[in-house]
């Protein structure tokens, strides 16, 4: 999410932990209050950043952590 007045940090912390593993992600770059509401609406969550493998939610940062952990092992 990023905002006129402010950018999320866990989508930020995200992204780093998926460019420091080598996992080659798309950004679903969300701008808007509307456009956040709508996602997680869509979604079925309370929260981003999520993230998706082949369709399947893996979810928030600290999911994200634990999926590259059994990606590396």
């Amino acid at each position: 999410m990023k905002l006129p007045d402010h950018e999320c940090p866990y989508g930020l912390l995200a992204k780093r932990m998926l460019e420091d593993a080598h996992v080659p992600f798309d950004d679903r770059l969300l701008t808007s209050r509307q456009e956040v509401d709508a996602f997680e609406e869509e979604q079925g969550v309370d929260a981003t950043p999520q993230l998706f493998v082949n369709g399947e939610r893996i979810g928030g940062t600290e999911a994200i952590a634990s999926w590259l952990e059994t990606q590396a092992a």
